[in-house]
């Protein structure tokens, strides 16, 4: 097909080596049809031509000037150089402005006297308008019919804004775009032509001449509706072909049975399942019993009874003949999970043990800190199908580990685990395993549809009975102090009544840079500019917070500290003491975000809460307010007033929907870092589409290409499709698909 190569050319060939460097190096762009879909970031309006008398503030004008005079100042003991530039246009007088690097071309080419256009936003400086670095073009053509020609092509046009980089600026991405857009006439259009035609879209190669050189504004807005489509529709696409090839996987069935392991436990459950929990037990239950293995991400609040759930869905795999293993992302978790289901399941943890059920089984914990002894013995119950249930870390996935019958992988906190993990336990069973994903991060729907595509998606949205209100409130420590000093009396308080309290920071302490999981800001902050110093001063640290609580605020009390680096043992010890009751406040780093169970703990404050992101925020919170009293959350900060980061932590304090918080989340932080690392390919691969504001599109994509896959799974009838999903999915897209 003749239509692919030319947008396969590389871009060297076109554009000449130097450019296509740099495009390659910092724009990850390496062929024509790579630069085709380096879409322009916002168009400005040049305005028609102003006169100097009446320019608008604040607003992008184009006026045509006569340079009255121009001179270089320094500034800043002679080290930074400014070009001011007085233009006059025999209605009034305007003053430009360039500084650094951008003074030496204008200097060289603004010489008193000479025509030029200038495109900019007007500002005041010294109560004087002014347009800074400007953009101009000169206007040097003798004959007066040429000059007006070239005025109205700079003028009144909408000018295409490229993402840039400092080597490489927006107006020579624009020229070598210029220099390929010929060649979008051979674009391969990926849309069925019922679908391109029943939608009422615009044919590609015309998409993608109007979003890069419109004349309208209705242009852009055609066009990006247009390539919006395409993204959504092609990567919906793949993700059900990876459904669909998921469903030709043969998996063991693993039928329900009466009287077992599950029946038994459900008849000591002290408590009744909610609505939710029995909704979405059904549909896993249903998935189980079918012959190809079920993916499911099942998302729910913190505290909502997802453990619960899973729980029940291994023991009913156990009851069907086969094995469960547990996956968490941190030796804290494993153990914690290890123990609250040998809790929860009572003598039915202890098969074949003394005093164990005859119904029971073993539940073993495999990490990578244990013992030899206890590690073989663990090994040895796997592998002889003793253990029913396993419960660890990656440390499952190594070699060494072999299962009798792995039937059904529960993995928790999704985010942290990549594929190539997942599918080295699915290579465990003697067919794929059935996969359950647990995420206490709510997900929005759309963000659902596209990380998480391959899954089929449960909510428990409903808390179980028991679990208490938390009241949050933001304590502005710079404004108010006395704020601080009551919020240290309300812990005091807490551990009063016999409850206890979480502290939380972002960074370790002591000699360390980082700060866990925020980047250490520690080197960088001695020499903030007095304005700026609440933005660059480090990130409080636990061990410091703790020593200063310890002696001031909470002497008295017993404060302990629990953070990445301690040893395995060592946290395992404080949580022990501090689930005991033995500690009145763990001051922590976000190590206790994910599944710490303390029922008792009732206050949680959070130190530099302005530091954390909000789904972080709301994590973090749902680790109080787990038992029968209620919960209190303070979220320190000495952000401004007015600031975003202010606003985030009053959204935070104002409601307890997840769903709700990662909206707002999703929408402050724009999807690059919600979708994060682990699925860098989806990153490249949307350009035009914005996974918050383009629900409907992302929707009405799937439910096409769901269509299109169940009636033809190799898209044989549909070959240009194929080979747009083969230019997708290349190497590194498909491994984020399979990291959803």
């Amino acid at each position: 097909m003749e239509g692919v190569s030319s947008l396969d050319e590389p871009l060297k060939k076109l554009l000449g080596g130097a450019t296509a460097k740099v495009m390659a190096e910092h724009l990850d762009l390496h062929t024509v049809g790579d630069l085709l879909h380096h879409y322009p970031r916002r168009y400005e309006e040049r305005g028609k031509l102003t006169a100097l008398t009446d320019l608008p503030l604040d607003e992008h004008v184009t006026v045509v000037a006569q340079v009255a005079d121009a001179r270089i100042l320094t500034f800043n003991n002679g080290r930074g150089k400014r070009l001011e530039v007085t233009l006059t246009d025999g209605s009034g007088r305007l003053q430009l402005v360039f500084f650094g690097h951008g003074v030496h071309k204008p200097h060289k080419e603004l010489l008193p006297g000479r025509q030029a256009m200038f495109a900019g936003k007007v500002s005041v400086f010294n109560r004087k308008m002014q347009l800074a670095h400007p953009t101009y073009q000169l206007l040097d053509a003798s004959d007066a019919d040429e000059a007006s020609e070239a005025v109205d092509a700079f003028a009144g046009r909408l000018l295409p804004i490229y993402p840039a980089c400092k080597q490489l600026d927006s107006w020579r991405i624009a020229k070598a775009v210029d220099a390929v857009l010929p060649s979008a006439r051979d674009a391969v259009d990926p849309l069925p032509a019922s679908l391109r035609e029943g939608r009422g879209f615009t044919p590609l190669p015309e998409a993608l001449l109007k979003v890069h050189r419109p004349q309208t504004r209705a242009d852009i807005e055609d066009a990006k509706a247009r390539l919006k489509w395409d993204e959504a529709f092609v990567l919906q696409v793949a993700l059900a072909r990876r459904r669909y090839a998921d469903t030709q996987l043969p998996a063991a069935a693993r039928q329900r049975v009466a009287d077992g392991l599950l029946d038994a436990f459900d008849a000591k459950l002290p408590f009744t399942l909610t609505e939710g929990q029995e909704k979405v037990s059904k549909e896993i239950f249903d998935d189980l019993a079918t012959e190809h293995p079920m993916h499911r991400l099942l998302q729910g609040e913190v505290g909502s009874g997802k453990t619960m759930v899973a729980l029940r869905a291994m023991l009913a795999v156990v009851d069907a003949g086969g094995q469960a293993a547990m996956l968490a992302p941190t030796e804290v978790l494993a153990q914690q999970h290890h123990r609250s289901i040998t809790e929860m399941m009572g003598e039915l943890a202890e098969g074949g043990m003394l005093g164990g059920s005859d119904r029971g089984t073993k539940v073993v914990l495999l990490t990578g800190s244990m013992g030899a002894a206890a590690r073989r013995q663990a090994l040895l119950d796997l592998v002889t199908g003793e253990a029913g249930i396993v419960i660890g870390t990656h440390a499952l996935i190594e070699d060494k580990v072999r299962f009798h019958d792995l039937g059904l992988v529960v993995v928790d906190e999704q985010h942290r685990f990549g594929v190539e993990q997942r599918d080295a336990l699915r290579s465990k069973g003697k067919q794929p395993p059935h996969l359950l994903v647990m995420t206490a991060t709510p997900i929005p729907r759309t963000v659902a549809m596209t990380v998480f595509g391959d899954l089929e998606t449960s909510v428990l949205d409903q808390l179980p009975a028991g679990r208490s209100p938390i009241a949050s409130h933001v304590v502005p420590a710079k404004d108010k102090p006395h704020f601080l000093a009551r919020a240290w009396e309300r812990v005091a308080e807490e551990v009063e009544n016999g409850h206890q309290a979480y502290v939380v920071c972002p960074r370790i302490g002591d000699d360390a840079e980082e700060a866990e999981g925020q980047g250490g800001k520690k080197a960088k902050a001695k020499k903030a500019a007095p304005e700026e110093d609440g933005e660059k001063r480090p990130p409080l640290a636990v061990l410091e917070i703790a020593d200063q609580l310890r002696e001031g605020a909470l002497s008295g009390l017993s404060v302990e500290v629990l953070h990445g680096r301690m040893h395995p043992d060592e946290k395992d010890d404080v949580m022990r003491r501090f689930a005991a009751g033995d500690v009145d406040v763990l001051v922590a780093t976000t190590v206790i975000e994910v599944g710490v169970n303390v029922p008792n703990a009732t206050a949680m404050v959070i130190m530099d809460a302005d530091r954390f992101g909000v789904s972080q925020l709301h994590q973090l919170r749902g680790r109080v307010g787990r038992g029968s009293a209620p919960g209190l959350c303070l979220l320190v900060s000495e952000a401004h007033e007015a600031s975003p980061a202010r606003a985030r932590l009053s959204a935070v304090a104002a409601t307890l929907d997840g769903f709700e918080l990662s909206r707002i989340d999703l929408e402050q932080r724009r999807e690059g870092d919600v979708l994060g690392q682990a699925q860098s390919g989806v990153r490249s691969s949307l350009r035009m589409l914005t996974v918050i504001d383009d629900e409907e599109v992302i929707a009405a994509a799937r439910e096409e290409a769901v269509a299109i896959v169940a009636a033809d799974p190799e898209l044989e009838r549909l070959p240009e499709l194929r080979t747009v999903l083969a230019a997708l999915l290349d190497k590194e897209r498909e491994e984020y698909l399979d990291k959803g």
